[in-house]
């Protein structure tokens, strides 16, 4: 037998020699974990053959790592949000404190590297792992984690108390009697509107709620970054998808196609609309609802961060009578909020303003807003087309897509009209080659376009914890510009608390790159210039690219060298 322990397990063998165990019981337990596939250690303990703090003691002192007793150690709640429950008990690990930049972490099997690495890349702290016993630090992820999900779940539906919810209902169409009897139960009801009150009382833009095999998963999108909030339990799966179909008024009897809905929470004197997606997924249907909240909409451009001679740019551009101006960026960057504030600053009693958008997010009064619905024909060429027999004075096109949409919104910008729209591209000069490529005549673009803007979010340096950061030369030189100028700089970050659930951001702020179209720069899209020919004339007529308008942002503190890094090409 001491065969088998020697060959199969170390620990084991190490355990006989120390006398804490004998081969009989060591064959015992090896027996026993066959069938469980638990570590050794949490065999023997569970067995009683020997203590916990002995097997600890060994690891220890084997591995050169700190040992914890867990039984002695009280674990802070605030932070066991830094590591998913899904991880921490598939991986046996616990976050124990926080000190500074340092989460020590409590582990069973301390030869895991690449879970130390792991948990570094999620949490963004420095580990120093320590080890513990496996059988009591199961029971603390379950007990910690179970505990912190059940609080969780009251303080939401605490929250929710005294608020109303504003919704149609539609009548079910077909599913069974128990399901409509949990859909209408309160228990779901209140989840419900606990879930949708806590994702605007954070500022989340998205809520995901995700079905698996034996768990729900509820995140929320803040900042850009996606965070787990709860785990519903699995019997309310069918209850808690369908109740949101039906407030969306979608087929609760349809779960093999996606589908589109709406539905309004009505949160004391606001009205919150969500725009909710189904999609079916392996174990059921996963539904995302992006929150269009008027409150959190700011409509006024000069709070969005534009250094001055951009914004001045931007303004001359907007308040043309005729042109277009085109804002680019990936999805989720902000161009919608940028094109709603535009119009929103030039939206006046004596103009026609008419927008083709898909979908249409929020509703603003004066503005004649359609969706644009591709199924039955009404294409963003379609909607253009019949914009320009309605007399408009402003016409803001959701996206440029095609040829098509592309020569008709470049016709009505030459013929009096100004043009606002979106397209996807990295900056922006090469949103002109993009158009040019599109098939757009170049002399037309450069006739037409009066100004491009690119964007990008980066979150903000919560406010609650931030603190000055000295970084390495090798990680400065990441922003590609001079290394004596930046060393001078007043570097921040945030270490992480409450207000900003560990994360060390709270909110988002813009960076943008204004391309006014001067002189020479329409005679160098008539020659075909490149876009690094574009992009370098741009830069000498005092345009800021990406990454220097991110630089500037640094330097006043307000976001971090890692967010430009990441968003930005240098």
């Amino acid at each position: 037998m001491a065969t088998v322990a020697a060959g199969g397990d170390r620990l084991g063998q190490i355990l006989i020699q120390e006398g804490l165990v004998t081969r009989e019981q060591l064959a015992q337990a090896l027996t026993e974990q066959k069938q469980s596939k638990h570590r050794l250690g949490y065999v023997l303990v569970k067995l009683g053959l020997v203590q916990e703090l002995e097997i600890t003691k060994v690891l220890a002192r084997q591995y050169r790592m700190p040992a914890v007793d867990l039984s002695r150690f009280e674990v802070d709640p605030k932070i066991l949000r830094l590591i998913p429950t899904d991880m921490a008990t598939k991986h046996v690990v616990l976050p124990l404190k926080r000190e500074g930049r340092t989460l020590t972490v409590a582990m069973a099997d301390p030869t895991d590297m690449g879970l130390l690495e792991d948990l570094k890349f999620i949490t963004r702290y420095d580990l120093f792992p320590v080890i513990a016993g496996e059988y009591t630090l199961r029971s603390l992820i379950d007990k910690h984690y179970e505990a912190a999900s059940d609080q969780q779940l009251q303080s939401i539906l605490k929250d929710m108390e005294g608020l109303d919810e504003d919704v149609e209902i539609v009548e079910e169409q077909e599913d069974d009697a128990a399901t409509q009897a949990q859909i209408d139960d309160a228990p779901v009801v209140k989840l419900i509107n606990g879930i949708l009150t806590e994702a605007v009382r954070r500022g989340a833009s998205d809520i995901h709620i995700e079905p698996f095999e034996h768990e729900m998963r509820v995140r929320f999108r803040v900042d850009g970054a996606l965070l787990e909030i709860m785990k519903p339990p699995m019997k309310m799966k069918a209850a808690l998808t369908s109740r949101i179909k039906i407030l969306s008024q979608l087929n609760i009897a349809e779960r093999r196609v996606p589908q589109d809905g709406r539905l309004k929470l009505k949160m004391g004197n606001r009205v919150i609309d969500f725009r909710v997606s189904t999609l079916p997924v392996l174990y059921g249907e996963k539904i995302v609802l992006r929150i269009l909240d008027k409150g959190n909409l700011t409509l006024d451009l000069q709070k969005f961060g534009f250094e001055p001679k951009a914004e001045k740019d931007l303004m001359k551009a907007i308040l043309n009578p005729y042109g277009m101006v085109l804002v680019t960026g990936p999805t989720g960057s902000g161009k919608t909020t940028t094109l709603y504030s535009a119009l929103s600053r030039i939206n006046t009693i004596d103009v026609n303003i008419m927008t083709a958008e898909d979908p249409v997010e929020y509703n603003l009064m004066g503005i004649n807003q359609v969706l644009v619905r591709n199924e039955i024909g009404l294409t963003f060429a379609a909607a253009l087309k019949a914009f320009l027999r309605q007399d408009p004075n402003i016409i803001m096109i959701g996206e440029i897509r095609d040829l098509e949409t592309g020569g008709i919104a470049i016709k009505a910008a030459l013929t009096g009209h100004l043009v606002l729209s979106t397209l996807h591209t990295n900056d922006a000069p090469s949103t002109i080659t993009r158009m040019i490529d599109m098939g757009v005549e170049a002399f037309n673009v450069a006739s037409a376009v009066n100004l491009v803007v690119a964007q990008r979010l980066v979150r903000r340096i919560c406010k609650d914890c931030r603190s000055s950061v000295k970084y390495r030369d090798e990680e400065l030189t990441s922003l590609g510009t001079n290394l004596d100028e930046l060393r001078a700089f007043p570097f921040q970050r945030g270490k992480g608390c409450d207000t900003c659930s560990g994360t060390g951001y709270k909110g988002r702020a813009g960076l943008y790159e204004v391309m006014a179209l001067s002189p020479e720069l329409r005679r160098m899209i008539l020659r075909g210039a490149s876009v690094a020919e574009l992009r370098d004339q741009a830069v000498s007529d005092g345009m800021l690219t990406l990454r220097m308008d991110g630089i500037k942002k640094i330097e006043k503190g307000v976001t971090t060298l890692e967010e430009v890094v990441k968003e930005t090409a240098g």
